[in-house]
């Protein structure tokens, strides 16, 4: 496994937040992390990245334990994240996002304009005034400049038009195709679980429910997932 959390818990200072969470992300797989608002998806994500410490549990990342590790140097092995929000540097122009992040070789400029070429028309562009949909596609290109073993997508459409989400996730099936290794968090069920190789259900800090797309039942889905 490229990527294998096992009993994960954190807490934020005296409250806990993750009581035991199991997931995997196998090399060139599109694995779901799913579950409803406040159980524990960005809090997990941040427990792999570095962003927290988690109190116990094992991070293993492409063969080394990365528990505790600081942000920077888990960036280092290979995992790129596209933040919630967005979080592009509003300041900088396109193309300076994406050179800031270039490490690596592989995603080069031009081929980040030729996965999302509406980036290639707005270089000269500063970040704030992009539309949402364009700074989401920034905030992808900016990751993959970073040549990353493992990409994480935080709710990587929400929010966005659907002629943009349409973008987006026809993007993440190119992602798919060229073997990229992706963790997404989505509440669009109906263009993730396509996409998607394994799901990972979260209820409460812990993981309730992993399989294929085709095991998610419409029961599994109102039990965990409905509103």
């Amino acid at each position: 496994m490229l990527l294998e959390v096992s009993g994960l818990e954190t807490s934020y200072g005296h409250s806990q937040a993750l009581f035991g969470v199991d997931l995997a992300v196998a090399q060139g797989e599109v694995v779901a992390l799913m579950g409803r608002n406040g159980m524990g998806k960005t809090t997990t994500i941040g427990s792999v990245l570095g962003l927290l410490r988690p109190r116990r549990g094992s991070v293993r990342f492409d063969g080394a334990e990365i528990a505790g590790r600081p942000a920077y140097r888990v960036a280092r092995l290979g995992i790129g994240l596209v933040p919630e929000g967005r979080r592009c540097f509003p300041n900088l122009t396109v193309h300076e996002n994406l050179v800031a992040a270039a490490r690596g070789s592989g995603w080069t400029l031009d081929a980040v304009q030729q996965l999302f070429p509406r980036l290639g028309e707005r270089a000269g562009q500063y970040a704030n005034t992009l539309s949402g949909g364009e700074q989401q596609m920034l905030a992808i290109g900016r990751a993959l400049m970073t040549n990353p073993k493992l990409l994480i997508l935080d709710e990587a459409t929400e929010g966005l038009a659907p002629v943009i989400r349409h973008d987006i996730w026809a993007a993440i099936r190119a992602l798919k195709g060229r073997g990229q290794s992706i963790l997404v968090v989505d509440k669009t069920l109906s263009e993730l679980l396509p996409v998607a190789d394994r799901a990972f259900i979260l209820e409460k800090g812990r993981t309730v429910w992993s399989g294929t797309p085709d095991d998610l039942t419409p029961d599994i889905q109102d039990r965990y997932l409905g509103v």
